[in-house]
């Protein structure tokens, strides 16, 4: 029997009360941040905000909890953008959107640094990790050390397969690969964009799911992807399911899979049993393979969200799960 974990792609935004009081911290502290240290008044607001985010998906009734990624301001190049070896340059564009992150310029040797893991030990209630693939990270960067591009992926998957290593304890780990639909990889970077993940995803004992979004990914990257060793690969179901569920008819997919099934951009918030229907939709259109495990998830970040409607979400997506098991 098929299990229905719910669950997010994490890069929650901030409570309200956080907004404020984060903003006016920063704002007074500014030197200490461009040098690196962060106040133990920062770090407190922050936690009391990780500790909001926990208990609402809890309350929500979620199988896949995440810390939140409530310090990533920067979104997904979050982890290069506070390497040492990284400076962070002028404000670029997110993505086709309206929001915008600093350009990492890799200056010096991608050494892992443990900034992930910190943030996933401050929440033992975790059993989530999420973390940019390598794909996409090295997408969002500018290399000034490396010289090409085929190193410089190399580098960027095995910074993150040190940080995937250095993990507390997960049930599983969702990497974020939107750039493999928005700026996909091209002859021969598609096979060596599938074994950069396959390197993360071999650095840790957890069930690895690569989920992209923003449509989907074309034939010859999904294909490859296919040979990459992760247990599971998200479809976003929101923005194009005629080419996703293509994709899955013809060349297959794993024995787990995600789905993408609540906009994360979009404040209209989905019933329980739309969500339901969007699950059997899927699995109707591929009536040859049983899934081990479906997860349940919204189809991007969801930062975007106002936080009532990020809860709402939440709420929806735990319930339809909780539906669908006794069904």
């Amino acid at each position: 029997m098929t299990e229905v974990i719910a669950t997010t792609t994490g890069l929650f935004p901030l409570p309200d009360w956080a907004k404020e009081e984060l903003s006016d911290l920063k704002g007074h502290q500014k030197d200490d941040l461009i040098s690196g240290e962060e106040s133990e008044e920062i770090a407190s607001a922050y936690e009391r905000a990780r500790s909001d985010v926990i208990a609402a998906q809890t309350e929500a009734g979620l199988d896949g909890i995440v810390e939140g990624q409530l310090r990533w301001d920067d979104m997904l190049a979050h982890p290069l953008c506070v390497h040492d070896n990284v400076d962070t340059r002028g404000i670029v564009r997110y993505y086709d959107n309206n929001n915008f992150y600093r350009e990492p310029v890799v200056t010096g040797e991608l050494t892992p640094d443990g900034d992930v893991a910190a943030e996933l030990s401050a929440a033992p209630e975790a059993n989530q990790a999420v973390l940019p693939g390598p794909y996409s990270l090295a997408d969002l960067a500018t290399d000034e050390y490396y010289g090409d591009e085929t190193t410089f992926l190399g580098a960027v998957a095995s910074f993150l397969a040190e940080e995937a290593g250095s993990l507390p304890d997960v049930e599983t780990l969702f990497l974020l690969e939107p750039s493999l639909v928005e700026n996909p990889p091209e002859e021969g970077v598609d096979e060596r964009a599938s074994d950069a993940i396959d390197t993360v995803a071999g650095a840790i004992d957890a069930d690895v799911v690569v989920h992209s979004y923003w449509g989907a990914i074309p034939e010859k990257p999904y294909a490859h992807l296919m040979d990459a060793g992760v247990d599971a690969i998200g479809f976003d179901f929101v923005s194009d399911h005629e080419s996703n569920i293509y994709n899955i008819q013809e060349y297959g997919t794993k024995d787990s899979i995600a789905l993408g099934v609540v906009d994360g951009q979009n404040t209209l918030v989905e019933t329980p049993a739309e969500i339901r229907e969007r699950i059997n939709w899927v699995r109707e259109n591929v009536p040859a393979q049983e899934f081990e495990t479906v997860y349940a998830t919204p189809n991007t970040e969801l930062f975007y969200l106002p936080v009532n409607k990020f809860e709402a979400k939440l709420e929806a997506l735990g319930a339809a799960a909780a539906e669908e098991e006794t069904a």
